[in-house]
Protein backbone atom coordinates (compact mmCIF):
# COMPACT_ATOMS: atom_id res chain seq x y z
CA UNK A 1 0.00 0.00 0.00
CA UNK A 2 1.25 3.58 -0.44
CA UNK A 3 2.12 6.08 1.63
CA UNK A 4 -1.82 7.46 1.36
CA UNK A 5 -2.47 9.99 3.36
CA UNK A 6 -6.07 9.13 5.42
CA UNK A 7 -6.57 12.47 7.41
CA UNK A 8 -4.83 15.78 8.58
CA UNK A 9 -4.35 16.92 12.37
CA UNK A 10 -6.07 20.23 12.80
CA UNK A 11 -4.09 23.48 12.47
CA UNK A 12 -0.79 21.28 11.56
CA UNK A 13 2.00 21.74 8.54
CA UNK A 14 -0.22 19.37 6.56
CA UNK A 15 -3.53 21.36 6.68
CA UNK A 16 -1.83 24.45 6.09
CA UNK A 17 -0.57 23.15 2.75
CA UNK A 18 -3.95 21.45 2.04
CA UNK A 19 -2.76 18.15 2.29
CA UNK A 20 -6.05 16.28 2.14
CA UNK A 21 -7.34 12.53 2.38
CA UNK A 22 -6.39 10.47 -1.11
CA UNK A 23 -3.16 12.39 -1.94
CA UNK A 24 -0.27 10.10 -1.93
CA UNK A 25 3.63 11.01 0.04
CA UNK A 26 5.70 10.02 -3.00
CA UNK A 27 8.90 10.95 -1.30
CA UNK A 28 11.03 13.14 1.36
CA UNK A 29 14.12 14.84 -0.13
CA UNK A 30 13.85 12.33 -2.80
CA UNK A 31 13.80 9.40 -0.27
CA UNK A 32 10.97 6.71 -1.21
CA UNK A 33 9.87 5.39 1.85
CA UNK A 34 8.72 1.72 2.70
CA UNK A 35 6.88 2.60 5.77
CA UNK A 36 6.55 5.00 8.96
CA UNK A 37 9.58 4.37 10.11
CA UNK A 38 11.14 6.13 7.24
CA UNK A 39 9.11 8.57 6.91
CA UNK A 40 9.55 9.50 10.85
CA UNK A 41 13.23 9.30 9.88
CA UNK A 42 12.78 11.55 7.12
CA UNK A 43 10.96 13.95 8.64
CA UNK A 44 13.25 14.79 11.20
CA UNK A 45 14.47 18.03 9.80
CA UNK A 46 14.18 21.23 9.83
CA UNK A 47 14.25 21.95 6.35
CA UNK A 48 12.65 19.00 3.51
CA UNK A 49 11.07 18.75 0.65
CA UNK A 50 7.60 16.70 -0.08
CA UNK A 51 6.67 15.32 -3.30
CA UNK A 52 2.95 14.70 -3.72
CA UNK A 53 0.90 13.04 -5.94
CA UNK A 54 -2.01 15.09 -5.25
CA UNK A 55 -5.54 13.08 -5.33
CA UNK A 56 -6.08 14.88 -8.69
CA UNK A 57 -3.37 13.55 -10.47
CA UNK A 58 -1.12 16.47 -10.28
CA UNK A 59 2.47 15.57 -8.78
CA UNK A 60 3.67 18.73 -6.07
CA UNK A 61 6.86 19.36 -4.87
CA UNK A 62 6.60 21.42 -1.50
CA UNK A 63 9.43 22.91 0.42
CA UNK A 64 9.23 22.85 4.43
CA UNK A 65 10.62 24.95 7.10
CA UNK A 66 9.85 23.61 10.32
CA UNK A 67 11.27 22.75 13.92
CA UNK A 68 13.54 19.54 13.83
CA UNK A 69 11.16 17.42 15.51
CA UNK A 70 7.52 19.07 14.68
CA UNK A 71 5.40 16.77 13.39
CA UNK A 72 3.62 17.39 9.85
CA UNK A 73 0.41 16.16 10.97
CA UNK A 74 0.06 13.54 8.11
CA UNK A 75 -1.99 9.99 9.97
CA UNK A 76 -1.74 7.34 6.91
CA UNK A 77 -4.01 4.67 5.87
CA UNK A 78 -0.99 1.99 6.99
CA UNK A 79 1.83 1.89 8.87
CA UNK A 80 3.55 0.03 5.82
CA UNK A 81 3.79 1.32 2.43
CA UNK A 82 4.67 -1.64 1.10
CA UNK A 83 4.25 -5.04 1.76
CA UNK A 84 3.36 -6.87 4.82
CA UNK A 85 5.49 -9.52 6.28
CA UNK A 86 3.05 -12.52 5.76
CA UNK A 87 3.35 -15.18 9.07
CA UNK A 88 5.20 -17.92 7.47
CA UNK A 89 3.76 -20.14 10.83
CA UNK A 90 1.07 -22.76 11.84
CA UNK A 91 0.86 -22.44 15.07
CA UNK A 92 -0.81 -25.00 16.61
CA UNK A 93 -2.94 -22.51 19.17
CA UNK A 94 -3.15 -19.63 15.68
CA UNK A 95 -6.88 -17.97 16.89
CA UNK A 96 -7.07 -17.29 13.41
CA UNK A 97 -7.42 -20.93 12.27
CA UNK A 98 -9.90 -21.10 14.50
CA UNK A 99 -12.32 -18.55 13.31
CA UNK A 100 -15.57 -19.03 11.17
CA UNK A 101 -15.84 -17.72 7.87
CA UNK A 102 -18.27 -14.44 7.25
CA UNK A 103 -16.43 -12.40 9.98
CA UNK A 104 -14.44 -9.12 9.01
CA UNK A 105 -11.95 -9.55 6.43
CA UNK A 106 -8.97 -8.27 8.70
CA UNK A 107 -9.45 -11.04 11.30
CA UNK A 108 -8.12 -13.57 8.42
CA UNK A 109 -5.15 -11.55 7.87
CA UNK A 110 -1.73 -13.21 9.33
CA UNK A 111 0.89 -11.10 9.48
CA UNK A 112 4.94 -11.36 11.55
CA UNK A 113 6.11 -8.23 10.65
CA UNK A 114 9.02 -6.28 12.84
CA UNK A 115 7.99 -3.25 11.49
CA UNK A 116 4.04 -2.84 12.79
CA UNK A 117 5.86 -4.97 15.75
CA UNK A 118 7.74 -1.59 16.75
CA UNK A 119 5.10 1.00 15.74
CA UNK A 120 1.95 -0.47 16.59
CA UNK A 121 2.69 -3.13 19.30
CA UNK A 122 1.54 -6.30 17.46
CA UNK A 123 3.24 -9.29 18.13
CA UNK A 124 5.81 -11.22 15.84
CA UNK A 125 7.85 -14.19 15.87
CA UNK A 126 11.05 -13.23 14.07
CA UNK A 127 11.32 -16.33 12.14
CA UNK A 128 11.03 -13.74 8.87
CA UNK A 129 13.70 -12.24 10.07
CA UNK A 130 16.30 -11.20 7.44
CA UNK A 131 20.12 -10.07 7.80
CA UNK A 132 18.77 -6.53 6.19
CA UNK A 133 16.24 -6.58 8.37
CA UNK A 134 18.70 -6.71 11.12
CA UNK A 135 21.23 -4.52 9.93
CA UNK A 136 18.35 -1.86 9.55
CA UNK A 137 16.95 -3.03 13.40
CA UNK A 138 20.55 -2.35 14.55
CA UNK A 139 21.44 0.91 12.52
CA UNK A 140 18.88 2.64 13.68
CA UNK A 141 18.11 1.32 17.06
CA UNK A 142 14.33 0.42 16.52
CA UNK A 143 12.76 -1.07 19.77
CA UNK A 144 11.17 -2.28 21.68
CA UNK A 145 9.61 -5.05 19.89
CA UNK A 146 7.24 -7.38 20.98
CA UNK A 147 8.09 -10.80 20.53
CA UNK A 148 5.49 -14.28 20.76
CA UNK A 149 7.86 -16.45 22.10
CA UNK A 150 6.42 -19.26 23.64
CA UNK A 151 8.89 -21.56 24.35
CA UNK A 152 13.10 -21.38 24.23
CA UNK A 153 13.12 -24.63 23.58
CA UNK A 154 14.32 -25.14 19.82
CA UNK A 155 12.98 -28.92 18.90
CA UNK A 156 9.49 -27.50 20.97
CA UNK A 157 9.42 -24.15 19.06
CA UNK A 158 9.85 -25.80 15.96
CA UNK A 159 6.55 -28.22 16.66
CA UNK A 160 4.53 -25.69 18.28
CA UNK A 161 4.93 -23.00 15.34
CA UNK A 162 5.38 -25.43 12.52
CA UNK A 163 8.13 -23.83 11.09
CA UNK A 164 11.62 -25.41 10.52
CA UNK A 165 13.20 -21.41 11.31
CA UNK A 166 10.87 -21.45 14.93
CA UNK A 167 14.11 -22.74 16.62
CA UNK A 168 15.90 -19.86 16.41
CA UNK A 169 14.15 -17.75 18.86
CA UNK A 170 16.85 -17.47 21.12
CA UNK A 171 19.49 -16.94 18.93
CA UNK A 172 17.52 -13.66 17.87
CA UNK A 173 16.41 -12.96 21.22
CA UNK A 174 20.64 -13.40 22.11
CA UNK A 175 21.02 -10.77 19.08
CA UNK A 176 18.56 -8.23 20.51
CA UNK A 177 20.97 -8.25 23.71
CA UNK A 178 23.59 -7.96 22.36
CA UNK A 179 22.67 -5.18 19.94
CA UNK A 180 20.71 -3.67 22.62
CA UNK A 181 17.38 -3.77 21.03
CA UNK A 182 14.73 -4.56 24.16
CA UNK A 183 11.61 -6.27 23.92
CA UNK A 184 8.52 -7.37 25.59
CA UNK A 185 8.15 -11.58 25.53
CA UNK A 186 4.75 -13.09 25.11
CA UNK A 187 3.81 -16.79 26.55
CA UNK A 188 0.78 -18.64 24.84
CA UNK A 189 0.54 -21.31 27.61
CA UNK A 190 -0.37 -24.70 26.01
CA UNK A 191 -0.75 -27.09 28.54
CA UNK A 192 1.19 -30.58 27.71
CA UNK A 193 3.55 -28.49 25.64
CA UNK A 194 5.01 -25.39 27.27
CA UNK A 195 3.88 -25.41 30.65
CA UNK A 196 6.07 -26.80 33.82
CA UNK A 197 9.11 -27.77 33.14
CA UNK A 198 9.37 -26.29 29.86
CA UNK A 199 7.88 -23.07 30.92
CA UNK A 200 11.02 -22.64 33.53
CA UNK A 201 13.09 -23.17 30.87
CA UNK A 202 12.00 -20.25 28.88
CA UNK A 203 11.73 -17.71 31.51
CA UNK A 204 15.20 -19.09 33.12
CA UNK A 205 16.99 -18.41 29.34
CA UNK A 206 14.88 -15.09 29.36
CA UNK A 207 16.09 -14.05 32.74
CA UNK A 208 19.98 -14.71 31.27
CA UNK A 209 18.97 -11.43 28.68
CA UNK A 210 18.27 -9.43 32.03
CA UNK A 211 17.11 -5.90 31.49
CA UNK A 212 16.62 -6.05 27.13
CA UNK A 213 13.34 -8.00 28.52
CA UNK A 214 11.37 -4.98 29.47
CA UNK A 215 8.25 -7.99 30.49
CA UNK A 216 7.15 -11.12 29.83
CA UNK A 217 3.21 -11.76 29.73
CA UNK A 218 1.50 -15.52 30.19
CA UNK A 219 -1.39 -16.05 28.68
CA UNK A 220 -3.83 -18.83 28.45
CA UNK A 221 -4.49 -20.44 25.37
CA UNK A 222 -7.75 -19.90 23.72
CA UNK A 223 -10.00 -22.38 22.36
CA UNK A 224 -13.44 -21.89 20.48
CA UNK A 225 -15.87 -24.50 19.36
CA UNK A 226 -14.87 -24.27 15.91
CA UNK A 227 -11.22 -25.52 16.23
CA UNK A 228 -10.96 -29.27 15.16
CA UNK A 229 -8.74 -32.52 15.81
CA UNK A 230 -7.12 -30.35 18.20
CA UNK A 231 -4.62 -31.46 20.76
CA UNK A 232 -4.75 -28.65 22.88
CA UNK A 233 -5.72 -28.71 26.15
CA UNK A 234 -7.69 -25.57 28.12
CA UNK A 235 -6.00 -24.18 31.08
CA UNK A 236 -7.43 -25.50 34.67
CA UNK A 237 -7.34 -24.47 37.47
CA UNK A 238 -4.61 -27.38 38.48
CA UNK A 239 -2.65 -25.39 35.52
CA UNK A 240 -3.46 -21.95 36.26
CA UNK A 241 -1.97 -21.64 40.01
CA UNK A 242 1.11 -23.91 38.87
CA UNK A 243 1.89 -21.00 36.21
CA UNK A 244 1.45 -18.22 38.69
CA UNK A 245 3.71 -20.06 41.18
CA UNK A 246 5.88 -20.52 38.35
CA UNK A 247 5.94 -16.85 37.10
CA UNK A 248 6.53 -15.44 40.71
CA UNK A 249 9.84 -16.73 40.85
CA UNK A 250 10.88 -14.04 38.14
CA UNK A 251 11.09 -10.65 37.78
CA UNK A 252 8.53 -8.75 35.60
CA UNK A 253 7.21 -11.82 34.85
CA UNK A 254 2.98 -11.77 34.83
CA UNK A 255 0.04 -14.03 34.36
CA UNK A 256 -2.77 -12.62 32.13
CA UNK A 257 -6.12 -11.63 34.26
CA UNK A 258 -7.38 -15.32 33.51
CA UNK A 259 -5.41 -16.95 34.74
CA UNK A 260 -6.12 -15.71 38.46
CA UNK A 261 -10.06 -15.60 37.39
CA UNK A 262 -9.26 -19.72 36.46
CA UNK A 263 -7.67 -20.12 39.73
CA UNK A 264 -10.02 -18.44 41.61
CA UNK A 265 -7.54 -15.98 43.16
CA UNK A 266 -7.66 -12.30 43.39
CA UNK A 267 -6.49 -9.84 41.09
CA UNK A 268 -2.92 -8.99 42.41
CA UNK A 269 -2.02 -5.02 43.49
CA UNK A 270 -0.52 -2.95 41.34
CA UNK A 271 2.87 -3.47 41.90
CA UNK A 272 3.05 -6.64 40.53
CA UNK A 273 2.11 -5.18 36.78
CA UNK A 274 5.01 -2.86 36.73
CA UNK A 275 4.07 -0.31 34.19
CA UNK A 276 1.35 -2.45 32.66
CA UNK A 277 3.25 -2.80 29.06
CA UNK A 278 0.97 -5.77 27.69
CA UNK A 279 -2.52 -4.26 28.62
CA UNK A 280 -3.70 -5.44 25.34
CA UNK A 281 -3.06 -8.86 26.45
CA UNK A 282 -5.07 -9.00 28.99
CA UNK A 283 -2.68 -8.51 31.59
CA UNK A 284 -3.31 -5.95 34.33
CA UNK A 285 -6.59 -4.68 32.60
CA UNK A 286 -9.03 -5.57 35.25
CA UNK A 287 -6.71 -4.06 38.18
CA UNK A 288 -6.16 -1.04 36.37
CA UNK A 289 -9.93 -0.54 36.14
CA UNK A 290 -10.16 -0.77 39.65
CA UNK A 291 -7.29 1.53 40.52
CA UNK A 292 -8.96 4.52 38.28
CA UNK A 293 -12.28 3.68 39.77
CA UNK A 294 -10.41 4.91 43.32
CA UNK A 295 -9.69 7.85 42.13
CA UNK A 296 -13.52 9.87 41.63
CA UNK A 297 -15.44 10.98 44.33
CA UNK A 298 -19.03 9.94 44.26
CA UNK A 299 -21.73 12.38 44.35
CA UNK A 300 -24.46 11.52 47.50
CA UNK A 301 -27.19 11.69 45.32
CA UNK A 302 -28.62 12.39 41.61
CA UNK A 303 -31.37 14.87 40.65
CA UNK A 304 -33.03 12.56 38.74
CA UNK A 305 -32.99 8.79 38.53
CA UNK A 306 -31.40 7.14 36.13
CA UNK A 307 -30.60 2.88 35.59
CA UNK A 308 -27.67 1.67 33.63
CA UNK A 309 -25.96 -1.58 32.70
CA UNK A 310 -22.96 -2.61 32.08
CA UNK A 311 -22.33 -5.00 29.36
CA UNK A 312 -19.36 -6.90 29.41
CA UNK A 313 -17.42 -10.20 29.50
CA UNK A 314 -17.19 -12.61 32.26
CA UNK A 315 -13.53 -11.85 32.40
CA UNK A 316 -14.25 -8.41 33.82
CA UNK A 317 -17.85 -9.77 35.58
CA UNK A 318 -16.15 -9.53 39.26
CA UNK A 319 -14.25 -6.40 38.44
CA UNK A 320 -17.49 -4.20 37.30
CA UNK A 321 -19.89 -5.89 40.06
CA UNK A 322 -17.56 -4.37 42.96
CA UNK A 323 -18.19 -0.86 40.95
CA UNK A 324 -21.69 -1.24 40.46
CA UNK A 325 -21.73 -1.86 44.14
CA UNK A 326 -20.07 1.27 45.36
CA UNK A 327 -22.16 2.95 42.31
CA UNK A 328 -25.37 1.98 43.77
CA UNK A 329 -25.10 3.35 46.93
CA UNK A 330 -25.39 6.74 45.17
CA UNK A 331 -29.39 8.25 45.75
CA UNK A 332 -31.18 7.52 42.66
CA UNK A 333 -28.77 5.61 40.99
CA UNK A 334 -29.29 1.97 39.61
CA UNK A 335 -26.23 0.06 38.32
CA UNK A 336 -26.04 -3.69 37.02
CA UNK A 337 -23.58 -5.74 35.27
CA UNK A 338 -24.80 -7.84 32.36
CA UNK A 339 -21.75 -10.04 31.41
CA UNK A 340 -22.19 -12.23 27.78
CA UNK A 341 -22.17 -15.41 27.52
CA UNK A 342 -20.35 -16.58 24.23
CA UNK A 343 -22.37 -19.29 22.21
CA UNK A 344 -20.57 -18.15 19.16
CA UNK A 345 -17.21 -19.00 20.12
CA UNK A 346 -18.45 -21.59 22.98
CA UNK A 347 -18.26 -20.81 26.87
CA UNK A 348 -14.19 -20.62 27.24
CA UNK A 349 -14.08 -17.59 25.23
CA UNK A 350 -14.15 -14.60 27.93
CA UNK A 351 -13.13 -11.98 26.63
CA UNK A 352 -15.03 -8.35 25.30
CA UNK A 353 -13.16 -7.97 22.36
CA UNK A 354 -14.82 -11.11 20.56
CA UNK A 355 -17.97 -10.30 21.33
CA UNK A 356 -20.63 -11.04 18.53
CA UNK A 357 -23.96 -8.58 18.04
CA UNK A 358 -26.32 -11.63 18.50
CA UNK A 359 -24.66 -12.79 21.77
CA UNK A 360 -24.71 -9.25 22.93
CA UNK A 361 -28.70 -8.74 21.84
CA UNK A 362 -29.17 -12.19 23.66
CA UNK A 363 -28.02 -10.57 26.81
CA UNK A 364 -29.40 -7.30 26.55
CA UNK A 365 -33.02 -7.38 24.98
CA UNK A 366 -34.95 -7.55 28.43
CA UNK A 367 -32.58 -5.38 30.28
CA UNK A 368 -34.79 -2.60 31.48
CA UNK A 369 -32.20 0.34 31.80
CA UNK A 370 -31.57 3.99 30.65
CA UNK A 371 -28.61 3.41 29.12
CA UNK A 372 -26.39 0.27 27.94
CA UNK A 373 -22.56 0.46 28.78
CA UNK A 374 -20.18 -1.09 26.53
CA UNK A 375 -16.15 -1.07 25.64
CA UNK A 376 -14.70 0.36 22.75
CA UNK A 377 -12.80 -3.07 22.41
CA UNK A 378 -16.02 -4.72 21.14
CA UNK A 379 -16.03 -2.73 17.63
CA UNK A 380 -13.37 -2.08 15.24
CA UNK A 381 -11.11 0.45 15.50
CA UNK A 382 -12.25 4.12 14.67
CA UNK A 383 -15.92 2.49 13.55
CA UNK A 384 -18.93 1.12 15.42
CA UNK A 385 -18.32 -2.46 13.96
CA UNK A 386 -18.93 -5.07 15.39
CA UNK A 387 -16.40 -8.35 14.69
CA UNK A 388 -19.26 -10.20 12.34
CA UNK A 389 -19.56 -7.36 10.00
CA UNK A 390 -22.96 -5.35 11.73
CA UNK A 391 -22.40 -2.31 13.23
CA UNK A 392 -23.84 -0.43 16.59
CA UNK A 393 -27.16 1.50 14.54
CA UNK A 394 -27.99 -2.30 13.81
CA UNK A 395 -27.44 -2.75 17.72
CA UNK A 396 -29.67 0.09 18.23
CA UNK A 397 -32.77 -0.33 16.07
CA UNK A 398 -33.27 -3.53 17.12
CA UNK A 399 -33.22 -2.43 21.21
CA UNK A 400 -34.52 0.37 21.01
CA UNK A 401 -31.62 1.89 23.33
CA UNK A 402 -29.28 4.13 24.54
CA UNK A 403 -25.37 3.11 24.28
CA UNK A 404 -22.64 4.75 25.61
CA UNK A 405 -19.63 3.47 24.64
CA UNK A 406 -16.34 3.68 27.00
CA UNK A 407 -13.15 4.47 24.86
CA UNK A 408 -10.75 3.84 27.40
CA UNK A 409 -11.94 0.37 28.92
CA UNK A 410 -9.13 1.16 31.70
CA UNK A 411 -10.24 4.05 32.87
CA UNK A 412 -14.03 5.21 34.52
CA UNK A 413 -13.24 8.76 32.91
CA UNK A 414 -15.88 9.26 30.46
CA UNK A 415 -18.99 7.32 32.64
CA UNK A 416 -17.59 9.44 36.15
CA UNK A 417 -18.13 12.75 33.64
CA UNK A 418 -21.62 11.21 32.22
CA UNK A 419 -22.80 10.56 35.09
CA UNK A 420 -22.38 14.78 36.36
CA UNK A 421 -25.27 15.51 33.74
CA UNK A 422 -27.64 13.71 35.73
CA UNK A 423 -26.27 15.27 39.15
Amino acid sequence: MPAMVNSVAENSIAAELNIVPGDEILSIDGNKMSDMIDYNFYCKSEFLTLTILRNTGEVEEIEIEKDYDEDLGIVFESAVFDRVKPCLNHCIFCFIDQQPKGLRETLYVKDDDYRLSYLQGTYVTLTNLTDKDRERIKKMQLGPFYVSVHTTNPDLRNKMLQNPNAGKALENLKWFRKNKIPFHAQIVLCPGFNDGKELERTLKDLAELKNTVLSTAIVPVGITRFRKGSRLKRVDKKCALETIGIAAKYKRVCCSDEFFLIAEKEIPPAKYYGSFSQLEDGVGAIRLLLEDFKKYKLPKKLKKPVKFVFVTSYAAKAALEYICDKLNKIEGLNAKVCPVKSDYWGSDITVAGLITTDDLLRTIKDVDADFVVIPSVMLRSYSEDFLDGKDLNYVKKITRKKFFVVKNVYSMGELMGYLKTFG
